[in-house]
């Protein structure tokens, strides 16, 4: 059996869930798993490119990763001090 992680929805996105599992006859968790495997499907190109963009901005030094995480140019971590080489 898969490891069961909870996660946190407002109040008015519970209800909706709440509402279409019992209209569906279907479990909460069915109808996220659905909704979810749905969007996924639905936005895949977007979210393939969103990883190609971000694989392109990584050459495997430590100081892209960090510009990356941190959403800057390497030219703006380098101003900042730069990553010390290990």
């Amino acid at each position: 059996m898969p490891t069961l992680a909870p996660i946190k929805v407002s109040e008015e996105t519970d209800a909706l869930v709440s509402h279409t599992a019992h209209f569906l006859t279907k479990s909460k968790k069915s109808v996220v798993e659905d909704a979810v495997r749905e969007y996924i499907d639905n936005h895949r190109d977007e979210i393939n490119g969103a990883v190609r963009d971000a694989l392109a901005q990584l050459d495997g030094s430590r100081g892209a990763a960090v510009a990356m995480l941190a959403d800057i140019d390497e030219s703006e971590l380098d101003d900042l001090g730069g990553v010390p080489k290990a």
